[in-house]
């Protein structure tokens, strides 16, 4: 009997251990099922990278400038999402309805982060018998539109959550990185109005303009919306991509002054935009209790907005400056590899630094690739100077073109649209309106002031050159649970597809309408940008005031560098020579043996990252003039010890 009853046991082991075995079985085929479709979804957007590519190829070599890369990828992007949404069958996806439980405390405004299933009882497998009860949680992924859905479209729909974490990082970080010159510095407070006074006027009017249209509409989707929503359009839609228009720019040789103002905008606004809608939401969710104006509330949300943006420019800095000190005081450029991947890492990490302490790592990572091209690139080896530049090139033309392909998929194969017509007219209009009102009115008062003044065809392309992209869109795909964030999505859409196509690719018909002079003459200082051979047109029709700095650009010039370029990089003077007397014991402990030993250039300009940011033009000076009496001044930004002045250190 005890043998018998051992066999049973044994029986009824290999019996439970088959049920067990064939879940498993199921389990494992449902799982290489999501991958074989994940696979064939990454598959979609390669070869839609690699097609628009090749594109690129065979328009650069027939020389067609009417499409730019980013046109094409939209287009592409919306043919497949078409064919993945009409042409692919449509499966019904399992589920099971679930009612929470009536006595559950849990606030039902708010969907829960994670759902645990506990099924009663037995579960009856077909087939296999009961199995024992498990559970199951499933994490929160958006509103349920349509049940009968392809499990494609699904897939083909990323986490908004990637787009700023992983695409958007390397994209602001190449704006930084490629950003030093010294047009920009010269233009620096056209470009600070227009960035930061002219995105918050522009998303001002939007908003208030979207809120007087929404109120005109059907009742249906005017209660959807608040005068936050309308407001948080603005600021959403107001960022400008013009890459287009840019790459054409070099190609044409436009004036680097109206180079300088388009790029420098668009790169400053987008980290505007990005803590401008930051402080609406704060606005809205710790302030307003009813989506109502109110003052308090209002003031409160612009400290916010000053206080964000300033905390994140400091972690963004400080990231920068930190690697430039490792990799001065450090041998670590003995091995490329390493420092660069020292180099990446640092400057990711001041994007997730400043996302961990609730800032805006945008506007982190933006200023920390500005720093690290000022002073940690001068530190770099000459392997890892170019490594570096390549990678964040690559990283950004890929990231970009992702991003404009995603555009155009999710027009089909995203769940979230709402198209209302009215809404997405009154978004064209309203968005139009506001990049007047962004350009003309300052460029008038700055007008007043500014040496040489910004001409009236420069005021139009400034205006045309307002296209929508990346950041516009990722800040409307990152919320649309609501009817009204939906239509915004939507609309958002729309008006990236339609600036980039139609004025990206007017813009050379823009330049020559507005006779605009292109073609003659070439910049020196282009090698760090991607998009080359600008000209400065200003020296031949404005002479000398072509080449006038601002205060700013001056005050900068002279601390830079009498004190940050000797502290954190190699260069000369050193700051034994730069500092006060008083200084001096620290100043010799912050100077390396090659700021002591290295050759002086006799004059001759350095081809490192620092020969793009010439604050002044190059002109001779007095060979001896003690550092001392400069430092206290700060009024001259060129310095000169043994025939090298400020703008070659």
């Amino acid at each position: 009997m005890n043998l018998l009853f051992v066999y049973c046991n044994i029986f009824l082991y290999i019996i439970v251990s088959c049920d067990a075995s064939g879940a498993d079985i199921a389990l494992d085929a449902k799982a290489t099922l999501l991958h074989r479709i994940d696979s064939l979804n990454l598959l979609i957007y390669t070869c839609l990278l690699t097609l628009t590519v090749l594109t690129i190829w065979v328009f650069k070599h027939r020389r067609v400038s009417w499409l730019h890369e980013t046109g094409l990828a939209v287009i592409y992007g919306l043919i497949v999402g078409a064919i993945i949404r009409y042409g692919s069958s449509t499966n019904e996806i399992t589920y099971i309805d679930a009612h929470p439980d009536p006595d559950s405390k849990y606030n039902l405004s708010v969907p829960p982060d994670m759902v645990r299933f506990h099924f009663p009882d037995k579960i009856q497998v077909t087939g296999d018998g009961p199995v024992p009860n498990k559970t199951y949680a499933y994490s929160f992924r958006g509103e349920i539109v349509n049940v009968e859905q392809n499990e494609i479209d699904l897939k083909a729909t990323f986490d908004p959550e990637i787009f700023f974490n992983i695409i958007l990082p390397p994209i602001i970080f190449h704006a930084g990185y490629c950003l030093k010159r010294k047009y920009f510095f010269r233009n620096l407070g056209a470009i600070l109005t227009f960035a930061m006074v002219g995105t918050a006027l522009s998303a001002l009017v939007i908003g208030s303009l979207m809120y007087g249209f929404v109120q005109l509409m059907p009742a249906s989707l005017a209660s959807s919306f608040t005068f936050l929503d309308t407001l948080y359009f603005g600021a959403l839609i107001s960022p400008t991509d013009p890459l287009t228009v840019l790459a054409i720019f070099s190609q044409l040789k436009v004036d680097v002054n109206l180079y300088a103002m388009i790029f420098g905008e668009s790169v400053l606004n987008d980290a505007v935009a990005l803590v401008l809608s930051g402080a609406i939401q704060n606005y809205e969710k710790r302030y307003s209790t009813d989506g109502e104006f109110e003052i308090t509330a209002f003031l409160q949300a612009i400290g916010d907005f000053i206080g964000i943006f300033s905390l994140s420019l400091i972690v963004g800095a400080l990231m920068g400056c930190f690697t430039a000190l490792m990799t001065k005081f450090t041998h670590v450029r003995d091995w490329p590899l390493l420092e660069s991947a020292l180099f990446v890492l640092m400057s990711y990490a001041a994007f997730l630094i400043a996302e961990v302490c609730e800032l805006t790592g945008v506007v982190a990572v933006l200023f920390c690739g500005i720093c690290q091209a000022h002073y940690t690139y001068n530190n770099l080896s000459t392997d890892s100077r170019n490594r570096t530049k390549q990678l964040f090139e690559l990283l950004n033309f890929l990231a970009e073109n992702f991003i404009f392909t995603y555009i155009g998929v999710s027009m089909f194969t995203f769940p979230k649209h709402h198209f209302d017509p009215w809404f997405i007219i009154a978004g064209f209009l309203t968005s139009t309106l506001g990049r007047a009102v962004n350009i003309y009115p300052l460029s008038f008062l700055m007008n007043l002031g500014r040496k040489p003044p910004i001409p009236m065809n420069f005021q139009h392309m400034l205006f045309f050159s307002g296209l929508r992209g990346a950041m516009s869109f990722a800040l409307a795909i990152r919320n649309t649970v609501s009817e009204a964030r939906q239509a915004m999505l939507t609309t958002t859409s729309l008006i990236v597809i339609a600036t980039v196509v139609l004025q990206g690719g007017a813009a050379t018909h823009a330049l020559a309408y507005l006779r605009i002079p292109t073609g003659q003459g070439q910049n020196e200082e282009s090698d760090t940008l991607p998009y080359r051979d600008v000209r400065n047109e200003s020296h031949r029709d404005s002479g000398d005031s072509g080449t006038e700095k601002s205060r700013l650009a001056k005050l900068w010039g002279a601390l830079d560098s009498r004190l940050l370029k000797p502290l954190l990089t190699h260069a000369r003077p050193p700051l034994t020579e730069t500092l006060p007397a008083f200084f001096r014991p620290l100043a010799r402990l912050l100077t390396t043996t090659r700021q002591y030993t290295q050759g002086d250039n006799n004059g001759l300009r350095r081809t490192d990252s620092d020969s793009d940011l010439c604050i002044d033009e190059p002109q001779p000076v007095p060979t001896s003039i003690d550092p001392q009496q400069l430092w206290p001044g700060l009024v001259d930004t060129r310095i000169s010890v043994e025939g090298i002045t400020g703008s070659n250190i």
